[in-house]
């Protein structure tokens, strides 16, 4: 079949590795190896154990407390800008449509107000003159 060459070309490069893996001499070793290695396992055990009981980690938490405050207070900034220029928007729009749309009263009118205020008001009956005339 189409995969037993690849099988055999990978069986002959294992044993290939296995001979020269053997040639190669073995490294020399510290006396306290193990010992020293233990010891590192331990620390690190140690150290892990360590981050779990404290919570706060301040070369980790304090960036990010930082980032996020630039973070809100530029967004802040601009949604506080938008909003005057919105309101600016919105006032200009009115400003102008009072300006065009409405008529100033002439002068007569100003100086006739009260008249023409009373005039505008509903009169109560004279209820002594429905009285005489019933």
């Amino acid at each position: 079949m189409g995969g037993e060459p690849d099988s055999e070309l990978e069986i002959e490069l294992e044993s290939r590795l296995t001979e020269g893996l053997k040639q190669i001499p073995d490294a020399p070793v510290a006396s306290n190896f193990t010992a020293r290695v233990m010891a590192a396992v331990e620390r690190e055990e140690a150290g892990r154990a360590e981050s779990r009981t404290r919570p706060w980690n301040w070369r980790v938490l304090l960036p990010r407390v930082v980032a996020t405050a630039a973070i809100l207070v530029f967004t802040g900034t601009v949604w506080e800008r938008y909003e005057v220029r919105s309101q600016h928007s919105i006032l200009v729009k009115n400003i102008a449509q009072v300006t065009y749309s409405k008529q100033v009263p002439s002068l007569d009118a100003i100086y006739n107000f009260d008249a023409i205020q009373r005039m505008s008001q509903p009169v109560a009956a004279d209820k002594e003159l429905l009285a005489l005339l019933q």
